[in-house]
């Protein structure tokens, strides 16, 4: 079973925005609004894989975020009171501890329990490993690379993903027609 991480990526920072110290985040959870209620988030640099655990992270509270008009967030982090403040976590990321994630439904994973899993189709064949999760905005997509089929693209939409059994480290998929090619 994957090694649970110590922090989960929630956003990464954009830019510095105003002159008061406020930064502009991309969102990368599924739960965005959770940026007003966070109390404390910490910030450093791109974790290396969703197993890693981050030494290298500075921890802040938040005392203010709001979804601007493009859909993005800004936030404000108490310490951080202007432009040259804020300019170093320009294209840092923005983390939770795990005892702080929100907890999920049934039949919710976080990406760090799915990468490296098995993928099968559901008539037993073995396609790879789920190296990646590709987030287009549409839905997600599985990257699965295998000796038999090279690198793999499985769209997560109903139908298509059949079960998750994290116990056994096997996802199983109905694959739509014509989505697999051998590798030459």
């Amino acid at each position: 079973m994957a090694e649970t991480p110590k922090y989960l990526q929630i956003a990464k920072v954009l830019k510095p925005h105003g002159i008061r110290g406020d930064v502009r985040v991309q969102v990368l959870t599924g739960y965005p609004e959770r940026m007003i209620d966070l109390e404390k988030v910490f910030i450093g640099p791109a974790p290396e894989s969703y197993r890693a655990s981050k030494q290298d992270l500075s921890r802040y509270q938040i005392t203010r975020a709001a979804r601007d008009k493009n859909n993005q967030w800004l936030i404000h982090l108490k310490g951080i009171d202007d432009r040259d403040a804020a300019e170093p976590l320009r294209d840092m990321y923005v983390f939770v501890a795990i005892e702080d994630a929100v907890p999920l439904e049934e039949n919710e994973y976080y990406l760090f329990q799915l990468v490296g899993l098995q993928v099968q189709t559901t008539e037993g064949e073995a396609l790879g490993k789920l190296t990646d999760v590709m987030e287009t905005g549409a839905n997600d997509v599985f990257i699965v690379k295998g000796e038999a089929y090279g690198e793999v693209l499985i769209p997560v939409i109903d139908g298509v993903i059949q079960n998750v059994d994290l116990e056994a480290q096997i996802v199983t998929v109905a694959l739509p027609d014509g989505l697999l090619s051998p590798e030459e």
